[in-house]
């Protein structure tokens, strides 16, 4: 179990490296002034030349590849609350490479978060506890056998 969380913590880094990236590519395009076709080529052909946006489009994909692992090796209920890490990961990450000042209500927020990933991450170890104690091993995961 630690080396998986060892992967997700350096997901999460790349995601929010990804997500950094991209509000600063999208602050240099400027805002969106609309939902017309021609506002939405008008960003997406900036965004599609902006190194900013595609450097945030590659550490998103880091991450992206960092989930997949991770869905081969663990369950999904475990997995994708921990996933919720991000936006603490996000939030330091917008106030030290943003600037951004973040209220005492997000705090709060960011704090549940904390305390539900931290549930999560008890309740595997618990469940690990527990099976090695009965004896018993986790069935083997399988891959489905493709149809003929």
């Amino acid at each position: 179990m630690f080396k998986l969380l060892i992967i997700l913590l350096i997901g999460l880094c790349f995601e929010s490296a990804g997500v950094v990236l991209l509000k600063k590519g999208m602050n240099n395009i400027g805002p969106v002034k609309g939902a017309s076709v021609g506002e939405i080529l008008r960003v997406a052909k900036a965004g599609a030349v902006s190194p900013q946006i595609l450097a945030g489009v590659f550490f998103e994909a880091l991450f992206f590849l960092c989930l997949l692992l991770l869905m081969s090796k663990s369950d999904i209920s475990f997995l994708w609350p921990l996933t919720g890490l991000s936006f603490v990961f996000a939030t330091f990450a917008a106030i030290w490479f943003l600037g951004e000042r973040v209220s005492s209500t997000r705090w709060v927020g960011v704090i549940l978060i904390m305390i539900g990933a931290a549930f999560i991450s008890y309740s595997e170890h618990a469940k690990s506890r527990i099976t090695e104690a009965s004896g018993f091993s986790a069935p083997e995961r399988t891959s489905p056998k493709p149809a003929e």
